[in-house]
Order: structure tokens, then sequence, then C-alpha cells
């Protein structure tokens, strides 16, 4: 059996036993009562706690399959990193399940108002959610690698920030600033919700740094082969900095767990501090970009210019010509940066996957020309 289909088969496995114990949950939970599929003690709720469950459950299961195999390199880092980074990737997958699940039932109960099932439609339906959280969650985990990883974070901060929003107690929080939902003053869940965001997601990108350092080398290591065999010196300002790299995404992953941990009421000087350092991180990788990291595709370096020029664009509606406030400032700037970050990963993966195949045009950049 290959490799893929033996995780494809493990997954199965995963789900399905998480669907069986989530059957006798609902079974045993909803008995005597009918549960509507959203509200007080409501399918939804269910659902959330057994597939946030199965997916953290599916998610390490993976998760140690491929620190056994494919990325064995994870497991020689030290201890703690390797227990924080699992436990901000269990996080991550628990909490999609989980709000997933919040928001789909709600959606259903909204299409079929009034609804109610009995226990062996709960558990039916919480069976489905749970199998599914623990088959996807299992496949994350054992496939993973820096461009799945982006897409995980992406996804993550946009659905924790959207949480967050829709569970403010204060309908006039976007008057102040976005940092206003994890103060406490748009309510307990918009506040926990918004911090663990952040603190989580700036681990995530810490955990992301080792996966595009390692790309980012051995795509150096290429390009030093190819100069090698071409009989030119090494390259000394034009090469892949992956240290460069490295050290900006866990700046701006420091930054954000900062930003998470020491919020606006508890020290604004702080706070502040740290999302200023963090925009200039991020200008820093932004505009150096063909300096950290050469040899790329042009159309990569075309969308980082448009990006920059759209971040400086955002940043002038705001002041000096006050079209919008902050708020949307910080929304159109998170959406920027956060699109280019995934495109710069996913790019860098492609790249030293196009440069580790042998005997094929992989040594050149991806744009087919002469290396720089």
């Amino acid at each position: 059996m290959s490799a893929s289909a033996l995780v494809e088969s493990r997954a199965i496995l995963s789900g399905g036993l998480a669907a069986l114990v989530a059957l006798v949950v609902g079974l045993v939970g909803f008995d005597g009562y009918r549960p509507s599929l959203a509200g007080e003690r409501s399918v939804a709720d269910f659902a959330a706690v057994t597939s946030g469950i199965a997916a953290g459950g599916g998610f390490l299961a993976g998760y140690f399959q491929t620190i056994r195999g494919t990325h064995s390199w994870l497991s020689a880092r030290p201890l703690l990193r390797q227990i924080v980074d699992g436990a901000a990737l269990v996080v991550v997958h628990a909490s999609i399940a989980v709000m997933s699940s919040l928001v789909v039932f709600r959606m259903f109960q909204d299409a079929f108002y009034g609804l109610t099932v009995d226990s062996y439609a709960g558990g039916g339906m919480l069976a489905i959610a749970a199998g599914i959280a623990a088959y996807a969650a299992y496949d994350s985990g054992a496939r993973i690698d820096a461009a799945s990883l982006s897409l995980l974070l992406a996804g993550f901060m946009a659905s924790g920030m959207l949480v967050s929003m829709l569970a403010a107690e204060n309908p006039l929080w976007w008057h102040i600033m976005f940092s206003e939902l994890g103060t406490g003053q748009a309510g307990i869940t918009s506040f926990w919700t918004f911090n663990t965001t952040m603190t989580t997601s700036g681990v995530i990108l810490t955990t992301l740094s080792a996966f595009v350092t390692r790309d980012l080398t051995r795509w150096a290591a290429v390009r030093d082969a190819d100069d090698t065999a071409a009989g030119r010196p090494h390259r000394r300002f034009l090469r892949p900095r992956a240290g460069v790299v490295r050290w900006g995404l866990i700046g701006v992953g420091l930054c954000m767990i900062g930003i998470g941990t020491v919020t606006l009421h508890v020290s604004e000087p702080v706070h502040t501090f740290f999302v200023r350092l963090l925009a200039v991180i991020l200008l820093i990788l932004l505009l150096g970009i063909p300096l950290w990291a050469p040899g790329y595709p042009g159309a990569f370096y075309a969308f980082t210019y448009i990006a920059g020029a759209l971040l400086a664009g955002a940043a002038s509606l705001w002041f000096p010509l006050h079209y919008y406030n902050l708020t949307a400032l910080e929304l159109a700037a998170a959406g920027i940066v956060f699109s280019w970050l995934v495109v710069f990963i996913r790019t860098t993966t492609a790249v030293t996957g196009t440069a580790a195949e042998p005997g094929r045009g992989g040594t050149r950049p991806v744009g087919g020309g002469a290396a720089v």
C-alpha cells in the first residue's frame, strides 16, 4: 500500500471511530427529549463539543504519523517547541470544527424553523459532524506542509475574527479600532475568541517559519549547485536569505502573540508597540522580498508590488483622505497582508518542489528564464 493510500485508510478509520463515539453520545445525551438544531442543549452544542474533540484527536494521530515519516525533522526540535506547536495546531483544528458545527446547524435551524429531532436523528447528525471533523483533521495532520498550513492559518484567522465580530455585545465596537474586540468591552465571547485567535495564529506563524526556512535553504542549495554546474561563482547578493525570512515570520508571530496577550486595556503603549513593530517587519519582508527570495516567478513579484501599492492606498484612504476609520484600515491591511503571506508561502513551496526534480528545468526559476 502506498503512503498516500495508507493516510486515506487511517483517515477513514479515524472518522469512523469518531462517528461511532459521537453516535453513542447523541443516543445517550438526547434520550428523553427532542433537541432543536441550534440553541440551548441543541444538536449544535453537542456537535461543537464532539466534533472539536474528534478534530483535535484526529489531527494529533495524523501529525504523529508525519513527524515519524515525511517531516521527521520536526521531532528534532526542542521538546517545548514541539509541545507548543502541536498544542496550537490542535487548537486551530478543534476551533475550526467547533465554529463550523455551530454555524452549519444554526443555518439549518433557520432554514427548518421550529424543527426538533429525536435521539436517533440527533445522534446521526453528531456522527456525521464528528466523522467529517476527524477525517479532515487526520488528513491535514498527516499531509501537513507549508502550503496547507498557510491556508489553514488564513482560514482560522478569518473565521476567528468573524466570530469575534458577530459575538460582540457592543454593536458600535468598530467606531474605535479592531483591537476593541479584545478588551472585554465587546463581551466575554468576543474577548476570548479575538485574543485566542491572535495568540494561536502567532504560534502557528512561528511554526510556518520552520517550513519556509527549510524550503528556502533547499532553494539556495539548488541555485548554488546550478552555478557550480554552469561554472559560475555563487551569488553573494541576489541569493535566498532564509534567515531573514525566518526571523521576519517569527517576529510577526511574536507580535501577534503580544497583541493577543497584552490587550489594549491592559497596556495601550505595549499593545500599540506590538502593532507598529508588526507593521514594520511586514514592510521589510514585503519590500525586500526580491532580495530575500530571488529567482521566483515574475508574477509573484508583480503581485508583491501590487499588494504594497494597495496597502499604501488603504492607508491614504484613512489618512489624509479620511474616507473611512481606523477599523476599516486594519481590516483592509489584514486582508492584503495575509493574502500576500499565503501566496508567498505557496510560491516558495512550488519553487522548491520544481527545484527538487532532478533532470528537469527545476534548477531554474519557475518562470523558465535564466537564474539571476
